[in-house]
């Protein structure tokens, strides 16, 4: 059972970005839900898993050239995490050095969405993955690797989340 606690309420700028978040989320969600009811499953969440790996370079790129220093795991971080980021997704960070960042998200506006949505669990855990291709393509964008692992749509606590460099 899903269990997408919200700790933080009633910030303005968090309210906001959590519903920017969530309707990008319902975009994606019904899109691939439609699909699915077409036949057409496979494709589209090859077709997605593209746009949003895509996304995740672009954005990559993106914080790449704001990073005062991107070889610098710590800067990468301080440059994506802002405040805003971290109070939106309840992040904690568990570790935070030159080569490794281990974050633990406690809230998933995206995850909100789809169960605001009515999708079942297995539909909710799909999504979650293929949005994680974005997070994977901005972690290829600076050069680095990535790891998931527990996340909330599989019913744990908390998503864990890596950014580390490569070996």
């Amino acid at each position: 059972m899903i269990d997408n606690k919200i700790s933080i309420k009633g910030d303005a700028v968090v309210d906001i970005q959590r519903g920017a978040i969530g309707h990008r989320a319902t975009w994606t969600g019904l899109t691939y839900t439609h699909a699915c009811k077409a036949g057409k499953a496979q494709e589209m969440e090859e077709i997605i898993r593209a746009a949003i790996a895509e996304t995740g370079l672009i954005q990559g790129a993106e914080i790449k050239a704001q990073c005062p220093d991107p070889e610098n795991v710590t800067s990468f971080a301080d440059t994506f995490f802002s405040p805003n980021v971290v109070k939106t997704f309840e992040v904690e960070f568990k570790s935070k050095s030159a080569d490794r960042i281990d974050l633990e998200f406690h809230h998933c506006p995206l995850l909100k969405a789809w169960q605001d949505l009515g999708f079942d669990d297995e539909t909710c855990e799909k999504l979650c993955d293929m949005a994680m291709d974005g997070d994977r393509g901005i972690a290829k964008a600076m050069g680095y690797e990535f790891h998931l692992g527990d996340t909330i749509a599989n019913g744990c606590p908390t998503c864990q989340i890596s950014f580390f460099k490569k070996a």
